[in-house]
């Protein structure tokens, strides 16, 4: 968030912190769905089922060393922009976030065809990194790789910020962020050279013919695979190759 220089009132920070530590317990309903977040205030939050997508470059430190300032923008620019492209075209995506190289989709999915959709755009975005690549190569880019995270289950959903500051943002945390986040940070590393990791519940969720696309990952307690989009993949074979 943008900053907007007011000068450090303690006093005034000290009661705005007996207020939230204040907050009723009821203030923090439970929800089947996500509820839209024009309904939430400073002192309410929701505790919601969702989906969460999370992706991220892998040995993104190596890359300043590959390249200089204009390219490497160019790369994040490129992956960025696309990758949040992918997550915004998919209407059960409630909100994105970007935190340097890792972008990271919250999504609406109580039901099962809507875990479906989740799991599309992560086929996608893997589809997506090959022709960035190839496009990256004509340029004299250094290729990029990713890990793709995907997890169900509840999250705590608020707003935090400064009030009366105009600084504030919707905050997701519980564990079905940091799952997703986890499972991201181990998919394609090591032995594991397959690039969408998904929990358990995700997989039981998914379409038999999606279920068919992955295989048990025991070291990680999830399933994984090297996905593809094969219109994306199509498309790639008639104008990259």
């Amino acid at each position: 968030m943008e900053t907007k220089f007011k000068t450090y009132n303690y006093e005034d920070g000290f009661s705005r912190v007996d207020e939230i530590l204040d907050e009723s317990d009821k203030s923090f309903p439970e929800e089947d769905e996500i509820p839209s977040r024009d309904k939430l205030t400073y002192k309410n939050g929701y505790y919601v089922n969702c989906s969460a997508l999370f992706v991220d470059i892998r040995d993104s430190s190596d890359l300043p060393n590959k390249h200089k300032r204009p390219a490497l923008a160019k790369i994040y620019r490129s992956y960025i922009s696309e990758v949040v492209a992918i997550m915004n075209g998919n209407n059960n995506c409630s909100e994105i976030r970007i935190e340097g190289d890792c972008v990271s989709g919250i999504y609406n999915t109580p039901k099962k065809h809507q875990v479906d959709g989740v799991f599309h755009d992560a086929y996608s975005i893997n589809s997506l990194i090959k022709v960035l690549n190839y496009k990256f190569g004509k340029r004299n880019i250094s290729a990029i790789s990713i890990g793709i995270g995907i997890a169900y289950g509840r999250a705590l959903m608020i707003k935090s910020g400064y009030r009366g500051s105009g600084l504030n943002e919707v905050v997701w945390m519980g564990d079905v962020v940091n799952e997703a986040s986890n499972l991201c940070g181990s998919a394609n590393k090591g032995w594991s050279n397959k690039e969408i990791f998904v929990s358990d519940c995700i997989f039981s969720n998914l379409n038999e013919h999606n279920q068919n696309l992955l295989s048990k990952n025991y070291d990680h307690d999830c399933y994984h695979g090297s996905v593809i989009n094969t219109a994306m993949d199509e498309w790639y074979k008639e104008n990259c190759t």
